[in-house]
């Protein structure tokens, strides 16, 4: 695992997004352009509007430290997800850790709580209720690194908000070890229904799981790197793991710290590329 020192992420981002074309740059940023404005507009409803603050705010009490850590693991995810698909057409991409909607109210309402803290330390050590009007006027008051304000933006402004929030994330997720190291998480069970069958080209093929021939004319499973397994080995292997048992090639998981790590690993071989 590479260092997760913020210079070294972000490094790594700046490498693989320089490999993308002014066209797949222009559609990124579009895309990351229209999600930070839903967002600031999100946000600024919460700062706005007493009952949903208020919910959101006691919602936030309830959850412990791990699971705001999720929070925004999740809120890490989506983003990485706009960037990886063009790095690979065929990447495969699991759907079932959506955001919704009231987790995604907490977890801007909990970055912008950090963000705060960071720039001014002592702004929220007064009570509670003065909290939204607090925020409200540093909000409104200046453009910061998760609401932008709803002026025009260049494509190269919204990239260095979204490297910036990258960083930002990962390194929360991290410096909590929920992330810290990587560790065997089962493959998702919709890319297991949907894997391939396909008989066996040729004789001699050996199934790497328990050493066997893979008979010439017979079904076995095809993953997405193209290794073939008997059914009957690949599917225990991949209810534990969700790498290839030959080249360890990372399929999705319902696993967020696992799909964070599919995800970076894709990013960091793009970047690696481009550094060498």
């Amino acid at each position: 695992m590479m260092n997760d020192h913020p210079s070294t992420t972000q490094s790594i981002i700046m490498d693989a997004l320089s490999t993308l074309s002014s066209s797949q740059l222009s559609t990124l940023s579009h895309s990351l352009s229209s999600t930070f404005h839903r967002h600031n507009h999100h946000l600024a409803t919460l700062l706005t509007s007493p009952p949903l603050f208020i919910h959101t705010l006691n919602h936030l009490y309830s959850l412990s430290l791990p699971q705001k850590s999720l929070l925004i693991a999740r809120h890490l995810l989506s983003f990485l997800r706009l960037l990886t698909p063009f790095f690979s057409s065929s990447f495969p991409s699991s759907t079932s850790n959506r955001v919704r909607l009231c987790d995604l109210d907490s977890v801007l309402l909990l970055l912008f709580f950090c963000e705060v803290r960071q720039h001014h330390p002592t702004i929220l050590d007064t009570h509670p209720t003065h909290w939204q009007t607090t925020l409200q006027h540093y909000k409104f008051g200046s453009d910061t690194m998760l609401c932008l304000s709803t002026l025009t933006i260049t494509p190269y402004q919204t990239l260095g908000a979204y490297i910036d929030l990258i960083v930002k994330c990962r390194r929360f997720v991290r410096s909590k070890g929920c992330s810290n190291g990587r560790k065997e998480v089962a493959t998702a069970v919709e890319t297991v229904v949907a894997l391939p069958s396909m008989e066996v080209p040729i004789g001699g093929l050996e199934c790497v799981i328990c050493k066997e021939e893979m008979k010439q004319g017979r079904d076995v499973c095809q993953l997405p790197c193209q290794h073939l397994f008997h059914w009957m080995c690949v599917l225990p292997w991949l209810s534990k793991r969700n790498t290839c048992p030959c080249c360890r090639f990372l399929l999705p998981t319902d696993d967020v710290y696992g799909e964070i790590e599919r995800c970076w690993d894709t990013i960091v071989k793009v970047g690696f590329q481009r550094s060498c």
